[in-house]
C-alpha cells in the first residue's frame, strides 16, 4: 500500500513537474512571441524617415535589455535570466558598433539592437549629412558669385569689343579717306621730286661753273700783280663804284692775310708735356637743362654758356680753387633752345644761336638784344665772328653758311654747297677763310671775298658733328657722331694726317689749345679727351657725369673747360 502511494504520489509529482515544464514552456513561447513584437515594434521605429527631423515620436518604447531583464525576473525565471545576462553582456560592444542585423532562418536566432545606441549612430549620420549639406549650400553659392563675376565680365568684354570694333571701322574709313588723299597727291609728289632733281642738276652746275671762275678769277689776279699802278687805281675805283651800286651800309671785306697768330705766344710752351697733368677744380652749376656750348671771352675770364631752357649766362672764373664761379649776366629772348654761343672779338656782345630758326646779336652795355638775324628756314646750329667784328657767319640745318653784316644788318652771302645739315662754322683768325662742316661727312674751306668754296675735305664715313682750326698752325680738326677725329692739313686738301678714335660714342666738339698742340675733345661716353697734335697720344678726363657737349681752353692753356647734358661747367687745371 505503501509503495502503492508512493508511486502514486511520484506519479502526482511528474504530473505535477509536467504541469509546470508545460506552463513554463507556454510562458517561454509567450515571453518569445512578446520579444518577437518588441523587436518589430523597433525595427518599425528604425525605419521612420530619417530626414523628418523636427517630427516628435510621442511613444518612446523601453530598453530591450531592461524589458527582457525586468520580464524573466517577474516571472521567476531566475537561470534563464543568468544566461540572459551573460550572453548581453558579452556581446554588448558587438551591439554599440553594428548595425540592426537580422539573423538568417537557419540560425533561429535574432540581433535585438539597443535602441538609443542605434538612434546615436542614425544621429551621427545624420549630422554628418547636414555638413555635407552646409558645405554643398557654401560652395552653391561660391560658384553663383563666380558665376555673376564672369558675367559682368563678360558684359564688360563684349562693350569693349563693340567699342573696339566700332574704332576699328573708324579707323578703316580714316585709312581709306588717307589712301584716296594720298593718291591725289601723288602726281604732285613726282612733278616736285622731278624738279627738285634739276634743281640739284642746276645746282652742281652752278657749282663747277664757279670753281671754273675761281680758277679764272686766280690766274687774273696773279696777272694784276703784275700791271702798274695806274692800272690798280683804276682796278680800285672800279670796285668803289661797284661797292656804292651795291649797298652804301655794307662793310668792305678787310684785305687779311695768314700770319702767325699774336694769341699763340700766350699759350704754354710746356703743355705738350702736361697733357696727362690736369686734374678736376670745380665745377658750376650753370642751367638746370643740357648746356650745349660754352665760350670764353678774348680778353677776360668770362665765360658764356648756352642752354637747352633758352637762355645764355656768363660767368665770372674764380682764380682761386676756393671760389666758385660767379653768375655775371643772363639773357632770355629765344624761343626754343639754344645751340650756340659766340663771343665779338671786342667782347661788348654775344651772338646766339637757337632752334627757332633765327641768330641774335646781345649787347652788354645796353642789357638786351639789338640785332635778330632771320634768314635760315631751319634750326641753326652754329656761329663766329669775323677777327674784325664787322661780319657774322652762321649754319642751319637748311644746308646752308650765312654770312652777316652787322653794320648793314642784312646776309651778305650764302654758301651753299653741302648737301645735308651744316653743323658748325669758323672763322681763321686774322683771315678771310670760312670753315664748315656738314652731316654729309665733308669739310668746306670758303673765300668770304668771293663767295665761293676754296676745298673741300672728304674722309670721314659718318656725319661731322664739329670742326676747328689751329691758331698758331695750318691744321684743322674734326669729328663725327663715331667718334673719329681727323687732323687735316689746310693747305692740301687731301686725306687726313691722322686719325685718331674717340669712340665708340659720338665726339660732339673739338678745340685747339692756344699753342696748338693739345686737342680737347668733347665725347658723349661722359669723358674729355686730351690729343697731342704731334704724336696722337690721347689721354682722358674723368668727372663728368653725364654726355661732354662741349670743351673750351683758357688763354694760357693751362686749363680745360667743359659742359654737358647734366647741366654742370666743370674745370680741370
Amino acid at each position: 500500500m505503501v509503495t502503492i502511494a508512493t508511486a502514486k504520489q511520484q506519479d502526482a509529482r511528474r504530473g505535477n513537474m509536467s504541469v509546470e515544464t508545460t506552463e513554463r514552456e507556454k510562458g517561454e513561447t509567450s515571453e518569445i512571441s512578446v520579444l518577437k513584437d518588441k523587436a518589430s515594434a523597433v525595427s518599425t521605429h528604425v525605419t521612420i524617415n530619417e530626414h523628418s527631423k523636427e517630427e516628435q515620436i510621442s511613444n518612446i518604447p523601453e530598453t530591450v535589455d531592461d524589458f527582457v531583464r525586468n520580464f524573466l525576473q517577474k516571472i521567476g525565471l531566475s537561470r534563464t535570466l543568468d544566461s540572459f545576462e551573460r550572453e548581453w553582456y558579452s556581446s554588448a560592444q558587438k551591439l554599440l558598433t553594428k548595425p540592426l542585423e537580422t539573423a538568417s532562418p537557419a540560425e533561429g536566432t535574432l540581433i535585438l539592437p539597443d535602441a538609443l545606441t542605434h538612434k546615436q549612430l542614425l544621429q551621427f549620420e545624420l549630422q554628418k549629412v547636414y555638413s555635407e549639406i552646409n558645405q554643398l549650400k557654401q560652395k552653391v553659392l561660391c560658384a553663383g558669385d563666380n558665376l555673376v563675376k564672369m558675367q559682368r565680365d563678360r558684359d564688360q568684354q563684349q562693350l569693349q569689343w563693340q567699342i573696339l570694333l566700332a574704332e576699328k571701322s573708324h579707323a578703316m574709313q580714316d585709312i581709306k579717306r588717307l589712301k584716296k588723299r594720298l593718291s591725289a597727291y601723288e602726281p604732285a609728289l613726282r612733278d616736285l621730286d622731278g624738279k627738285y632733281e634739276v634743281a640739284l642738276r642746276h645746282k652742281m652746275l652752278i657749282s663747277l661753273e664757279s670753281e671754273r671762275m675761281q680758277n679764272t678769277l686766280d690766274a687774273r689776279l696773279s696777272q694784276e700783280k703784275s700791271q702798274n699802278k695806274t692800272a690798280r687805281s683804276i682796278k680800285k675805283s672800279t670796285a668803289q663804284g661797284r661797292s656804292t651800286a651795291r649797298n652804301t651800309k655794307d662793310t668792305e671785306f678787310p684785305i687779311c692775310s695768314t700770319p702767325l697768330n699774336p694769341q699763340s705766344i700766350r699759350g704754354n710752351p710746356e703743355e705738350q708735356k702736361k697733357q696727362s697733368l690736369f686734374t678736376f677744380s670745380y665745377s658750376i652749376k650753370a642751367h638746370t637743362l643740357p648746356v650745349s656750348c660754352i665760350s670764353l671771352h678774348p680778353e677776360k675770364n668770362v665765360l658764356a654758356s648756352a642752354s637747352d631752357d633758352c637762355t645764355w649766362k656768363l660767368w665770372a672764373l674764380p682764380v682761386s680753387r676756393e671760389k666758385v664761379g660767379q653768375m655775371v649776366l643772363t639773357g632770355e629772348g629765344h624761343s626754343d633752345w639754344l645751340s650756340s654761343c659766340s663771343f665779338h672779338p671786342e667782347g661788348t656782345k654775344l651772338a646766339t644761336t637757337s632752334g627757332d630758326t633765327t641768330v641774335k646779336l646781345w649787347d652788354f652795355f645796353c642789357g638786351r638784344c639789338v640785332l635778330t638775324f632771320t634768314g635760315h628756314s631751319q634750326p641753326t646750329w652754329g656761329c663766329s665772328f669775323h677777327s674784325c667784328g664787322h661780319f657774322l657767319a652762321s649754319c642751319s640745318s637748311d644746308k646752308t653758311a650765312k654770312l652777316w653784316d652787322l653794320n648793314s644788318q642784312r646776309c651778305r652771302l650764302t654758301m651753299r654747297r653741302h648737301t645735308a645739315s651744316v653743323n658748325s662754322v669758323c672763322f681763321q683768325s686774322f683771315s678771310n677763310i670760312l670753315l664748315t662742316s656738314s652731316a654729309d661727312k665733308t669739310l668746306c674751306l670758303w673765300d668770304i671775298r668771293l663767295g665761293v668754296c676754296t676745298a673741300s675735305f672728304v674722309g670721314h664715313e659718318h656725319p661731322c658733328n664739329h670742326a676747328a682750326i689751329s691758331l698758331a698752325e695750318d691744321v684743322m680738326a674734326s669729328c663725327d657722331t663715331q667718334g673719329i677725329v681727323n687732323l687735316w692739313d689746310m693747305r692740301k686738301a687731301t686725306s687726313a694726317i691722322s686719325t685718331i678714335d674717340a669712340g665708340p660714342l659720338s665726339a660732339n666738339q673739338v678745340a685747339f689749345s692756344p699753342s696748338g698742340k693739345l686737342l680737347a675733345v668733347a665725347s658723349s661716353d661722359n669723358l674729355v679727351r686730351l690729343v697731342n697734335v704731334a704724336s696722337c697720344t690721347v689721354c682722358s678726363l674723368s668727372g663728368q657725369k653725364d654726355s661732354v657737349q662741349c670743351v673750351i681752353f683758357d688763354h694760357t692753356g693751362g686749363a680745360v673747360m667743359s659742359a654737358g647734358s647734366n647741366g654742370l661747367i666743370n674745370v680741370w687745371n
